[in-house]
Formats: C-alpha cells, sequence, structure tokens
C-alpha cells in the first residue's frame, strides 16, 4: 500500500468516527441513565443489559474499522456469555462508548480540517480569483509581514499548503495511534480476564477433544468402517466367482470400485477437521488458499505477509480449523454468492476474519455448530466472535495469541 492510499484509508476511518462515535455515545449514554433511573422498580435491569449489548455491537464495529484503518488488529478480548451485567469486558466497551466520543470527535474533526486546509491552500491559485478584493483586503503576507500584492499572496497561501500537505501522511498516522490507543486500552480484554478466559478456554479443550475423539469414532464405526466390511465381503465373491462366473465377477468389480470410492470420500470428510499436510509443510498461507480453493462459493484470500513468522503449532491449527469450518458452513447453509477470508497478524495477536454476503442467521449458542468452534479457539486462548444479522451476511472473527502461555 502506497503513502497516499494509506492516508486516505486514515483520513476515512477517522472522518467515519464521528457520526459512528456520535451515535455511539448517544445511544449508550441514554441506556446507562435510563437503566440506572429505573433500577429500583426492575426494569432497569433489562434496560442495562440490552444497553450493554448494544456497546458490545458498537465494540465489534470499532474494532472492525481500528483494524482496517491502522492496519493492525487490536489484541483478544473475552466475554462471559450468559452474564451480561456481571462481564466486565461489556462494561468496558460502555465505558469506551461515553470516552470515546471526544476522542474521535477530536481526531475526525482534525483529521478533516487539516486535509481540507491541505489541498485548498495548495490548489489556492485556482480558486483565489473568486475572493473580493476592495481596497480593504489583506492577504496572508500582508497581514503578517506587512507586504501587500495578489502575487505575494498566491505564493504564501501555496507554500503552506505544501507545508500541511506534506505533514498530512504523519499527522493521519498520529490520529490513528491514539484512535487505536483507546480501543486497545477499553476494547481488549484487561489481564485479569484473559487469565479466566485462558482458564475457561482449557477445560473447554477436554471437552472439544473429546466431543471430537467421540464423532469420529462414531463416523468411522457407520461409516468407512461398513465400507470396507462391505468391501472385504465383495473381493472375497470376487475371488470365488473370477474363474467361473467372470460377468458376475466383473460387477463385483465395480460395486467394490464404487465402495472404495465412496469410502474414500467420507475419509476425506472425516479430516476435515484435521490439520491437512500442506499446513505442516508450507504453513497457515497455503492451507488457507487450498480451503478456499476447494469451496464452491466464490472466495477471496488476504493473508498478512508477516505470517513468514508461524505460530505455535496449536494456534495454527485452530486458526486454520476457523477457516475450513466457516467455509463448509457457508458452502451448506449462507446461500452467499461471495466470501472472503483475511488472516492477520499483529505483534503478538493473530486474527482471522471470515465474511460472506448470505442469509445471515448463524446462531454460536449452545447446541449450534459455531459452539464447538469456539470452544476450539477458546482452548488455545483464543476468542470468537460472530456478527451474523439476519440477511446481512456473517462475519466470523477469531483472535489468537500467537505464541500459548
Amino acid at each position: 500500500m502506497t503513502t497516499v492510499q494509506r492516508a486516505g484509508r486514515r483520513l476515512a476511518h477517522l472522518a467515519a468516527g464521528i457520526p459512528t462515535g456520535t451515535a455511539t455515545f448517544a445511544v449508550v449514554l441514554t441506556g446507562l441513565l435510563l437503566g440506572a433511573v429505573t433500577t429500583l422498580i426492575w426494569i432497569g435491569l433489562p434496560i442495562l443489559a440490552g444497553t450493554l449489548a448494544v456497546a458490545r455491537w458498537f465494540a465489534g464495529l470499532e474494532r472492525d474499522a481500528v483494524s482496517w484503518g491502522s492496519g493492525r488488529p487490536l489484541p483478544p478480548h473475552a466475554y462471559r456469555d450468559g452474564r451480561a451485567l456481571a462481564d466486565p469486558q461489556r462494561w468496558r466497551d460502555a465505558v469506551h462508548a461515553i470516552v470515546g466520543f471526544p476522542v474521535l470527535l477530536v481526531t475526525g474533526v482534525l483529521a478533516i480540517s487539516w486535509a481540507g486546509s491541505a489541498l485548498g491552500l495548495t490548489l489556492y491559485v485556482a480558486w483565489e480569483w473568486a475572493l473580493p478584493r476592495d481596497s480593504t483586503y489583506e492577504g496572508l503576507l500582508d497581514l503578517a509581514l506587512g507586504i501587500p500584492g495578489r502575487g505575494p499572496d498566491i505564493a504564501a497561501n501555496t507554500v503552506l499548503g505544501l507545508v500541511l500537505l506534506a505533514t498530512l501522511p504523519p499527522v493521519l498516522a498520529g490520529l490513528t495511534a491514539v484512535r487505536r490507543g483507546l480501543g486497545r486500552a477499553l476494547l481488549a480484554s484487561s489481564s485479569e480476564t484473559r487469565v479466566a478466559a485462558s482458564e475457561a478456554g482449557r477445560r473447554s479443550a477436554i471437552a472439544a477433544e473429546a466431543s471430537t475423539l467421540r464423532r469420529v469414532e462414531r463416523d468411522l464405526h457407520d461409516g468407512p468402517q461398513q465400507r470396507l466390511v462391505r468391501m472385504t465381503m465383495d473381493l472375497e465373491a470376487l475371488g470365488r466367482r473370477l474363474d467361473d462366473d467372470p460377468g458376475r465377477a466383473r460387477v463385483l468389480l465395480d460395486e467394490t470400485l464404487v465402495q472404495s470410492r465412496e469410502a474414500l470420500a467420507e475419509l476425506r470428510s472425516l479430516g476435515r477437521g484435521i490439520a491437512p499436510p500442506v499446513l505442516a509443510d508450507r504453513g497457515l498461507e497455503a492451507a488457507v488458499a487450498a480451503a478456499a480453493g476447494r469451496c464452491p462459493v466464490p472466495t477471496t484470500v488476504d493473508v498478512d505477509p508477516a505470517l513468514t513468522r508461524r505460530p505455535d503449532p496449536a494456534v495454527e491449527t485452530a486458526a486454520y480449523f476457523v477457516v475450513s469450518e466457516a467455509l463448509a458452513n457457508v458452502a451448506k447453509h449462507a446461500r452467499a454468492t461471495s466470501c472472503e477470508v483475511e488472516v492477520a497478524r499483529s505483534g503478538d495477536t493473530l486474527r482471522v476474519r471470515v465474511r460472506d454476503d448470505g442469509c445471515g442467521g448463524a446462531h454460536p449458542g449452545k447446541g449450534h455448530g459455531l459452539a464447538g468452534l469456539a470452544e476450539r479457539v477458546a482452548a488455545v486462548d483464543g476468542a470468537l466472535e460472530v456478527r451474523s444479522r439476519p440477511g446481512a451476511g456473517t462475519t466470523l472473527v477469531a483472535t489468537f495469541p500467537v505464541e500459548r502461555a
């Protein structure tokens, strides 16, 4: 990405913070005040819970915006499902909505003002003719140094515009860093929360692995094992018929070939949740590209070049599994026409994002397939976030520590 493209992205990111920050502040502050006032008559508790849910949704938007604008994802975060009012991360999201409003407003206004002034003064020569010039008009140099004249005025404004234009990229970078710093302080989980989430993840790892083993055992028994028994019987019959009934032997051979192909297909399906050889040999980038290539829905892949430094093997496997399972869900349930996979690394954090334009409505609750995926992510101290409004597609965002404790 060029300097101009990076500056344009940061400018758009900072400018968009003005309406989003205003909306977040208004909704969350109103909900918190209304909930606090009505707590004594019990209506306030549902209002507070709903407000925290809204704050969490806005926090998800801000995490995506910061990742897009700065080019680096925020550190991992963790929520306590089913315990809204006792979840510290939800309250941190609400604090960010309040504290972040002036920060987003100031950084957005400064970015727009600096960029507008830089462009306007650089092109001053193209529009200064429209300014009303009479005997009382004083240009920039006339006001500052007492040097009158249209030519010096144009030169002074143009030079000032070029200075502002040259300093625009670092100014935008600094303002983006301020907004990212606020997000890192409040939208990433505290160390205590991450420790608790890590302990919960390790507990869920046992359940996840046991569930996987039971599934593989059941599927092997019901599928490939039965087909292999059938193939053994057909081969024995084929050996008996080979000399006395070649026609029947030919039929048995064809049936055995069909059984072998179906058994192979089922074994490949069973291995979908197991790390493929390409992951161990060539890393996450090649494995994700291969998974996207097998998806029947057109899929684009954007993998961070920083992944040449490979993460912990368990993290790498879990990240691949997120992509593989998400693409399988897209193919089966989403009714999507396109899908995007993004894998990025920033410092000690690996972020995997899978987004489709399908029907949405995916649910991460108990009894749903995404619950098992969340357990798999938690088993390596990661966090999975699902955003899937009906009719608006589905976005899965998984964050992992690159090196496990």
